[in-house]
């Protein structure tokens, strides 16, 4: 249903809307709409159907009547049928009226009042006879049909032609749309229409149109104000949920920095948790807790440990002399697949013990090298009165070193301490002290592999050429002069003896493993030594295939000049086989 905004009455469709504005608030003129009576008032009109076209009437009510059973229309929906049936009726029956000229205005008094009974009755008596013929033409459901055909097109806007689906979808339109064209004075509906450019709402002015367009672009301004605005909130939720993840990330990798940084200074001894001494008083009482060490034994090496740790000497109790000389003498009657075997001078193997296992490897490796130095007479001037030291020495001994000025940068990076701790010691450590005590060594670093599969033949040539100055003729077994070399790689150092060159032309390293305890070293002590028990002496090229290795070899004594040349690692050394690195690159244990 349309309602109409000037007056009030209600239509059902968009054409009576049409129709009602023009007649009722255009025109402003009440015609018949079965004689085209015209010039009277509203009442007066009123008064004139219902007593000249009465008959129209009642067929009108006989359409309310059908309306009402088909589709079960309310009394207030009946009503304003029935208005809208009469109007469409009106339409009707006035194109039927145009067919008699007898129906007409014309057959009206010149003052047009509604007093001739002639004229009434005329008109009356025609209608009804049109009427009559209308309904000998086409029965009831035919005109029924073509009034709800008419009374149900598709809504179409007075003012724009715009087509709605239904009235109230129109009535919303007419309202929102043309709120501003229905309240405009009639003198002013002949002034120009403006359309939005933004809506396309027509406007009767242009200072209204100004208006409407303003209040767009307002609502258009604010919404984009509110989508920076909310723009910038994201942002800012989205830097600050940056920044904690950034937070959390650093915090994490500070974390596990710190984590991999503690497991280091564990690994190398540095985190203060004591040192030889500690270690060995804990690991002696938990084999008396698990029953492997009797506690009078138990007093008697806390007793003997306390006593080497005073005067500073080792107390031999891992040490295994006397295996260079069973070596050559095996060699000489046995190892048939060997050509030529080259060793060292004299040396004894040292293990480790309860008090450095798991990290005491380099003091060890120190300890054979010293033990061989000390039965050569060339050394007996830089080490006159001097015995193999114990590890709590040795460590006094460095940081002694350290303080001369020896290697400044290892110092360093082992906080100038190593007394009280379990810290690793490597090649540049051994350097340091031997030159300290005026001992002349030189450290050859072998960086990278020089053979097919991570291997080093390189390394093996310059150790036989280190021991053998003639490689063709002499005896099968040479025992040299020369010191053992100190060898170290990552995690483990050892101490080079003597080599091997087998008949098939390869090498083979004879190698004092610090890891190897003291009862399995005594089983080359044996007259009837079996080829079996040189198999944790013997490395061949494919069982050397860490990364890198290092070597320190002692060439002689220092005069004292020179021992402040040689204070610095690699400083002036020769560099025979590879390139030197620096000391941040240096292997440790």
């Amino acid at each position: 249903m349309l309602s109409c905004d000037i007056c009030g009455e209600t239509v059902t469709s968009e054409p009576d809307m049409k129709t009602h504005l023009l007649i009722v608030h255009m025109e402003n003129e009440v015609i018949c709409p079965f004689c085209k009576l015209s010039g009277v008032n509203y009442d007066e009109m009123c008064f004139h159907i219902e007593t000249a076209h009465c008959e129209q009437n009642e067929l009108e009510r006989n359409f309310e009547r059908i309306n009402a059973i088909q589709y079960g229309t309310s009394d207030n929906r009946k009503d304003n049928t029935l208005q809208c049936r009469t109007e469409v009726n009106s339409g009707i029956l006035s194109a039927c009226a145009s067919n008699h000229p007898k129906i007409s205005a014309q057959s009206l008094p010149k003052d047009g009042t509604l007093k001739h009974k002639a004229f009434y009755s005329e008109n009356l008596t025609e209608s009804r006879k049109f009427l009559k013929s209308k309904e000998e033409q086409c029965d009831l459901s035919k005109i029924k049909g073509s009034i709800y055909e008419t009374m149900y097109s598709p809504p179409e806007c007075p003012f724009c032609g715009k087509i709605e689906d239904c009235s109230q979808d129109m009535e919303a339109h007419v309202k929102t749309k043309h709120a501003n064209l229905l309240d405009t004075p009639l003198e002013d509906c002949d002034q120009p229409l403006y359309d939005c450019p933004m809506c396309g709402l027509i406007c009767t002015n242009y200072r209204i149109l100004q208006e409407h367009v303003d209040l767009h672009l307002e609502e258009s301004n604010f919404g984009q104000g509110m989508d920076r605005i909310q723009c910038s909130r994201d942002l800012e939720l989205a830097h600050q949920l940056q920044q904690e993840e950034d937070r959390k990330r650093r915090s994490e990798e500070s974390r596990q920095e710190m984590e991999e940084f503690q497991k280091l200074r564990r690994q190398y001894g540095l985190d203060n948790s004591g040192g030889y001494k500690q270690q060995q008083l804990r690991n002696m009482e938990i084999e008396v807790n698990r029953g492997r060490m009797h506690p009078s034994e138990f007093h008697r090496r806390k007793a003997d440990m306390m006593e080497s740790l005073a005067i500073g000497i080792d107390d031999g109790k891992t040490k295994t002399s006397g295996i260079i000389e069973a070596l050559c003498r095996y060699y000489q009657n046995a190892a048939t697949d060997v050509k030529r075997v080259w060793f060292s001078a004299v040396v004894d193997h040292f293990h480790s013990s309860f008090g450095d296992k798991g990290w005491g490897c380099g003091y060890r490796n120190f300890q054979m090298l010293l033990s061989s130095l000390l039965q050569n007479d060339v050394y007996d001037d830089c080490l006159k009165g001097m015995s193999v030291p114990c590890i709590p020495k040795i460590q006094s001994m460095i940081e002694d070193a350290w303080k001369e000025g020896f290697d400044p940068q290892g110092a360093s990076q082992l906080n100038n301490r190593l007394q009280g701790t379990k810290a690793w010691i490597g090649a540049c450590e051994v350097y340091t002290l031997l030159t300290s005590l005026r001992v002349k060594c030189h450290i050859v670093d072998f960086h990278k592999a020089t053979g097919p599969l991570g291997t080093h033949p390189r390394l093996f040539e310059w150790i036989l050429n280190y021991y053998s100055s003639e490689r063709e003729g002499g005896p099968k077994v040479v025992c040299t002069s020369k010191p053992p070399i100190y060898l170290q790689h990552q995690g483990h150092s050892r101490t080079v003896v003597g080599i091997e060159e087998r008949k098939n032309r390869t090498l083979c390293l004879l190698i004092f493993d610090p890891g190897c305890p003291s009862r399995e070293m005594q089983k080359l002590l044996k007259q009837d030594m079996e080829a079996s028990s040189l198999k944790q002496l013997r490395k061949f090229v494919g069982n050397l295939k860490h990364k890198q290795y290092q070597i320190v070899a002692v060439e002689g004594v220092l005069s004292s000049e020179e021992k402040v040349f040689f204070k610095i690692p690699f400083k002036g050394q020769e560099t025979s086989i590879s390139s030197l690195y620096s000391r941040e690159d240096s292997l440790k244990n």
